[in-house]
């Protein structure tokens, strides 16, 4: 068994999982104290009024082909929120254990440590030219000076910043912690890399956890899909944790769909425009006179910091656009997140801003 498995709270590992009503397709359903009768408008295959097969094995099969990986290494919950969720409830004792998150970084890895109860250590990343960096001797001295830290959250692309750490910075942080802790990667932006996924490198790595979603590359964001991957051991443990019929029919649906062989070149050619627009938008912000820095982007957004973020935003919005104001992020002051849009939108969010700086100059 993977040594890591230990790490996870004593009654979880005790626990016996809720016993759903299992679904076989020989006999008609008169077990689950379902409607007979579907609802109006229903259009599904299955048929709205029956609870979806848990755990969802076509949906779990298509994410493991998709990804690479074993079946036994995937488990699939309501977007990767649920995952992070899953994973802090699982290992983490309230009121004693911690996680490590590095801002500025995705916020929902302190509010679900909040839930739980436990306990959140920060160690920000270091700020360059390249955009952010892993401070990994601060997050190793901050595991060997605390026992009780049980996952550590690494996101790249880094989510506000855009761009991926080093790997070697992060597969080190595994290294180190094996045994002791997770190390969980979220790869929420990966496809918009050019880079592999390390999900190679999970039999290397014991203690590593990626995350990765439909909601970016595949236009799936309301489908509510996302996917951990870890070793077998892992995920036996978090499937224990999840609530039974957790993916509605609907998302199961909808991803067998879109995601099918047939539709992969689109999505590769969309993620090639995405990736062009991107960078024609990065390196027309940089000529805008609001726009003191932008950062580089490895994502499906960009980072930018402004003379005045209260102009840009009013600006964007004023155009009917809106833009992530980051200013609350640690070492982010005065910076926006400017999610990629179509080549339209990218023309008048431009123009929105090259016009305010122009009334800004006129008026100064």
């Amino acid at each position: 068994m993977n040594p890591n498995v230990k790490l996870a709270r004593a009654e979880i590992l005790t626990l016996q999982p809720y016993v759903y009503a299992a679904w076989d397709k020989r006999y008609e359903r008169l077990h689950a104290n379902e409607n007979p009768w579907r609802a109006a408008g229903d259009e599904s295959e299955l048929g709205l009024n029956l609870y979806p097969e848990s755990p969802a094995t076509a949906l779990h099969s298509r994410l493991a082909e998709l990804y690479g990986v074993a079946l036994d290494q995937v488990l699939a919950g309501r977007g990767s929120d649920e995952g992070i969720d899953l994973l802090i409830r699982s290992f983490c004792r309230a009121g004693q254990d911690s996680i490590v998150i590095c801002p500025p970084t995705f916020g929902f890895y302190r509010v679900a440590a909040e839930i739980q109860g436990a306990g959140v250590i920060e160690v920000p990343l270091i700020r360059n030219n390249s955009g952010f960096a892993l401070n990994t001797e601060k997050v190793l001295a901050a595991c060997n000076s605390n026992a009780n830290i049980k996952i550590v959250f690494l996101c790249s692309p880094g989510n506000p910043p855009g761009n991926v750490l080093a790997a070697e910075d992060m597969l080190k942080v595994c290294r180190e912690l094996n045994g002791r802790a997770l190390v969980v990667i979220d790869e929420a932006y990966i496809e918009f890399t050019g880079r592999n996924s390390f999900t190679a490198l999970l039999p290397d790595y014991p203690n590593l956890v990626l995350l990765r979603t439909l909601s970016k590359a595949y236009a799936l964001a309301g489908t509510r899909c996302g996917t951990t991957i870890a070793d077998a051991d892992i995920i036996n443990v978090l499937a224990r944790v999840i609530p039974p019929y957790a993916i509605p029919t609907t998302t199961v649906e909808t991803v067998l769909k879109a995601t099918a062989l047939e539709q992969r070149q689109r999505i590769a050619d969309q993620i090639k425009t995405l990736i062009t627009e991107r960078n024609t938008l990065s390196a027309a912000l940089q000529k805008c006179s609001l726009i003191s820095h932008v950062f580089p982007s490895d994502a499906n957004f960009i980072l930018v910091e402004c003379t005045d973020a209260d102009v840009v935003f009013n600006a964007t919005k004023s155009v009917g656009l809106v833009v992530r104001d980051q200013r609350k992020q640690p070492q982010c002051t005065q910076c926006l997140r400017i999610t990629v849009g179509t080549p339209e939108q990218n023309r008048r969010l431009l123009n929105s801003i090259e016009v305010a700086g122009q009334t800004q100059q006129v008026t100064a």
